[in-house]
């Protein structure tokens, strides 16, 4: 048994890239993020809220989408969360402003290229030339393996709600990563993230991306592009031959959040700056009974699951039982069929079905 969990590894492997120590200089400067886990202050008791704003100035011709308001701005209450789930809903995406201050979206961005220089130390790829039509997109893979900063943001509790909110109360995180456009970038293709994984017709959201924002986001630094309404969409045959004249950036401060269903159709924007980096985080949480893209049992090593809460081994769907008839209907024959005739079918209760059941999935899996 390996039940004893062990403390969270603090040391990172030395920066050697330029841009990686201005970075963390930059931040080492002033921040009192200089390391250990984040609190996300926005969050604590009401009398706690964060006052700091983006300190970045956006460019005047900026249309923000309509958000809620959460977190550095105001309490956080029910009717917010209300909104947002709506929004989520209706519109396939809601923008968050505000779920991390300014110095947290630093000192996350700090550990973003550390993880990078991790990465690429190891042998990952930070460039996928199936993905980005050029090496100036930069992708870092393993993000929840790499820092304990990013297995604190995925769980982050905002995000959670709404993913709840969709998805159920169950449900797996499937990947983690950052992709970084920096100048020069160009578009990937368009797509849908469950058109991508899952044949159509599409008429379920099965999983929710929400991308955390470090710097300000906007149209010339490589903005996310979706297509409003496109949400609605079932199939491919109704994705129209003029798409790429219906999309639209999602433009957001630094420290925000936004999460889109992944039905919305969307590209990565081009970035036309002269030296502007765009680094997004793209969490990606899925229905369960969806294979995960990145296999954690696998993938994570053993002082990683010893560590993780309870919900978080779960989420990332570390324990040996999975997809064990969570929707369907198993009473026995004879209370299915009284009297040779079919009874009324149950709502599920969102439990996890009897097929393999009775023993602790977290104790299963440490032996």
């Amino acid at each position: 048994m390996t039940g004893q969990r062990t403390a969270p590894r603090s040391a990172t492997p030395p920066v050697t890239t330029r841009r990686v120590a201005k970075a963390i200089s930059k931040i080492e400067e002033g921040s009192k993020f200089s390391g250990g886990p984040i609190q996300f202050k926005g969050f604590r008791a009401k009398n706690e809220v964060s006052t700091a704003t983006s300190s970045s100035k956006l460019p005047e011709t900026m249309t923000t989408a309509k958000t809620a308001t959460y977190g550095a701005n105001g309490n956080v209450d029910p009717s917010n969360y209300a909104w947002a789930r709506k929004h989520l809903s209706d519109e396939g995406y809601v923008v968050i402003p505000d779920i991390l201050t300014p110095s947290e979206a630093d000192h996350i961005l700090a550990r973003l290229w550390k993880a990078k220089e991790s990465g690429e130390k190891r042998g990952d790829l930070t460039h996928m030339q199936h993905l980005d039509p050029n090496d100036s997109n930069i992708r870092v893979f393993y993000l929840l393996e790499l820092d304990a900063v990013f297995r604190e943001l995925i769980a982050h509790p905002v995000a959670v709600d709404l993913v709840k909110s969709v998805l159920g109360e169950d449900f797996l995180i499937s990947n983690f990563t950052a992709n970084i456009a920096t100048p020069g970038s160009k578009s990937m293709a368009l797509h849908s993230d469950q058109s991508i994984v899952v044949p159509d017709p599409w008429r379920e959201v099965w999983a929710i991306n929400c991308m955390f924002c470090l710097p300000d986001i906007y149209a010339e630094n490589g903005a996310t592009k979706y297509i409003p309404g496109s949400n609605k969409w079932t199939s491919r045959a109704e994705v129209p031959d003029n798409a790429p004249e219906l999309l639209v950036p999602f433009e957001a401060k630094k420290g925000s959040m936004i999460c889109m269903d992944a039905r919305v159709w969307h590209t990565s924007g081009a970035n036309v700056t002269q030296n502007v980096d765009r680094p997004l985080l793209f969490g990606y949480y899925t229905k369960p009974f969806l294979r995960q893209q990145v296999n954690w049992t696998a993938k994570l090593p053993q002082s990683i699951k010893d560590e993780v809460s309870d919900d978080m081994f779960k989420w990332l769907g570390l324990g040996a039982v999975a997809n064990t008839g969570r929707t369907g209907d198993l009473r026995f024959l004879h209370v299915q069929y009284p009297d040779g005739e079919k009874a009324g079918r149950p709502e599920s209760d969102g439990k996890e079905g009897p097929l393999l059941g009775g023993h602790d999935d977290r104790q299963e899996a440490s032996v």
